[in-house]
């Protein structure tokens, strides 16, 4: 079935009638905010709840707006949420086709960008839709972490890259966004974000929930099994969510210039030690990339 939203066109031709990941209540607050019309910026002057800031923030743009994007190019966004990202990618693209498990999340999205004719917002499972085209650029931002819980196979992350790099054109470009389970700030007494466990992602996940980020090493690893053939890292502070500053390993942080401890924004943590300090002191030892609280790679097909 399609319709359309505005200039939006809605696919719900994969979609099996049930949204398996959602964060609550607060979705439907969120879309009746854009049916109501009201104001995003006010409204996140008045509601400082995580879930808010986070689908909502025009500080989420800072991860890919200083990128650019080849002339006319497609670009397919797989686990596009309420749309933070989507509105950048459309002004920056000839087209976007997102694809995402939940239909309110996609309504919200929807919502926010009547505006856009080069969008299409296709509603369902990756892993069961069949696309007729390929495109320039494929992004999984803060999506690979959970494939083992929609993929079944004995190596699910292998086999969601493997999949998401069907379509891509050649020579095009998958863009991954995710967190680094060796960040400094879980060191330092940040939860888990995914679990909410102190230390889980450190301990390589004895909490067994089906959700999974890597360390620089295991990351590359992935994406070379996948297929891809050059994998080349940014590093997001203090993470791709709210990124202030993005770095590359032709320029990395020097000492004195990563001020502050990091946010551990929707869940209560402990302070450790003074993470300022000690991330200057890896920055002496070149380490700054291994304790890295997140990652952004550009992988080329």
């Amino acid at each position: 079935m399609i319709e359309y939203i505005g200039n939006v066109k809605m696919n719900y031709n994969f979609y099996n009638g049930q949204d398996s990941y959602s964060d609550g209540e607060i979705e439907d607050e969120l879309l009746k905010v854009l049916l109501d019309q009201k104001d995003i910026s006010q409204l996140l002057q008045e509601d400082n709840r995580w879930p808010t800031l986070y689908h909502f923030s025009p500080n989420r743009h800072n991860l890919l707006e200083w990128f650019s994007f080849k002339p006319e190019s497609d670009v397919l966004e797989i686990g596009s949420g309420c749309g933070a990202i989507t509105g950048l990618l459309c002004e920056k693209s000839k087209s976007v086709t997102c694809i995402e498990l939940s239909k309110k999340r996609s309504l919200i999205n929807a919502h926010r960008h009547l505006e856009k004719s080069n969008l299409e917002i296709i509603v369902g499972n990756l892993n069961e839709i069949k696309l007729e085209k390929k495109y320039d650029y494929v992004t999984l931002i803060g999506v690979l972490e959970y494939a083992a819980l929609y993929t079944e196979t004995e190596s699910p992350y292998i086999s969601f890259l493997e999949n998401a790099r069907k379509y891509i054109k050649e020579g095009g470009v998958l863009i991954i966004a995710i967190e680094n389970k060796l960040g400094l700030k879980y060191w330092a007494g940040s939860r888990e974000d995914h679990t909410g466990q102190f230390f889980d992602g450190l301990q390589n996940y004895p909490s067994k929930r089906k959700v999974a980020t890597f360390s620089n090493l295991e990351l590359e690893a992935l994406v070379r099994e996948a297929g891809y053939k050059d994998a080349q890292f940014y590093y997001p502070y203090p993470d791709y969510k709210m990124p202030t500053q993005i770095y590359s390993d032709n320029r990395l942080p020097v000492v004195g210039e990563l001020k502050g401890n990091s946010p551990n924004y929707d869940q209560n943590r402990v302070l450790l030690f003074d993470e300022e300090s000690v991330m200057d002191n890896l920055i002496r030892n070149q380490l700054f990339p291994t304790f890295s609280n997140s990652f952004l790679v550009f992988c080329s097909n």
